[in-house]
């Protein structure tokens, strides 16, 4: 059995070897060789920093990386969780590296980045679930840069109180994400430490206690949903007043990984970008290679866009039925 693979996935030695299906055209994206990306590579090592974009071998690291762009992980690179579609390592993690949030700082400054993505594993041994680190993180990036913009894709404090998120709003991220991943169905064998409704709670309490922020969610389809439940899945963030929805394609990192059920086809997707936007999200962005935070920087500002054309449109309504 590979080495490699006892070291990063324990929990999924029990799992049959499956045969990692051929890519479709489709999914085939260019390898890493810029001079940015090496930049970008260079100043995370330098920094000892983690970027989900290694972690969970993210397709997109060298069109992200190539333009000076990483999503930040922080909290270590062991998650408490052993979902079967990730590609993060599993165990018990380390303690916390409470320099951290400095050196995030100053690597965006360094990096001058005008929108940054900070996620994490999940964090089930804290009895905060690591809340207090993420608002030092989002208090040390606006020490050092600013005029940055804050996004936060944060683990379901599942196993928290309800008001372990006020500090993280209190400082005030730009946008707040929490991922689905996948319809409710699944959860049991794709998510299983997680809750799907706990899930949607989270989100809504964001939108409750500021509504302000921007809040944002993604899923991973091809791994055996129906349209119907993905119709279902985007009615029920938007009861929780979710802005901005992503679906990409699931990949199945490693033979034990869940298998793919289904290469989706790129028409597929478009489908549900409209089928979304017509159900009220500010923001769709659907297409194979979509991640949660591919070309955050950009959609960020088309978030702005799409709020203030609504913002108007509903003063338009209320003006007509005076």
């Amino acid at each position: 059995m590979n080495k490699r693979f006892q070291i990063r996935h324990p929990e999924k030695l029990k799992n049959q070897s499956i045969p990692m299906a051929k890519k479709p055209s489709w999914i085939k994206v260019k390898a890493p060789l810029s001079e940015g990306y090496n930049e970008t590579k260079k100043l995370v090592k330098q920094s000892n920093l983690k970027t989900i974009c290694e972690e969970a071998s993210c397709p997109n690291i060298g069109d992200c990386w190539s333009r000076g762009h990483a999503t930040f992980l922080i909290m270590g690179d062991i998650c408490t969780r052993g979902c079967a579609f990730c590609n993060v390592k599993t165990g018990l993690p380390l303690k916390l590296d409470f320099l951290e949030p400095e050196r995030i700082g100053l690597s965006v400054q360094k990096m001058n980045l005008r929108h940054v993505v900070i996620t994490s594993v999940d964090r089930d041994d804290l009895p905060d679930g690591g809340a207090q680190h993420y608002v030092k993180t989002i208090e040390a990036i606006k020490k050092f840069s600013s005029s940055t913009t804050i996004e936060i894709l944060t683990p379901d404090f599942l196993k928290c109180d309800d008001d372990v998120i006020f500090p993280i709003l209190n400082a005030e991220p730009d946008v707040f994400n929490h991922n689905l991943e996948t319809v409710p169905s699944l959860y049991p064998v794709v998510r299983p430490g997680a809750r799907y409704f706990a899930s949607l709670r989270l989100l809504s309490r964001v939108k409750e206690v500021n509504p302000s922020i921007f809040t944002k969610s993604g899923i991973m389809v091809g791994m055996g949903e129906t349209r119907i439940e993905v119709s279902q899945l985007m009615d029920d963030l938007r009861a929780a007043n979710v802005d901005f929805l992503t679906i990409g394609q699931y990949l199945q990192p490693t033979p034990r990984h869940f298998p793919v059920k289904e290469f989706v086809h790129p028409e597929t997707f478009e489908h549900y970008k409209k089928l979304a936007l017509g159900k009220g999200f500010l923001l769709v962005s659907s297409t194979p290679l979509t991640r949660s935070s591919f070309h955050a920087d950009d959609d960020f500002e088309l978030l702005k866009d799409a709020r203030r054309e609504a913002l108007n449109d509903q003063k338009k309504v209320n003006k007509k039925s005076l």
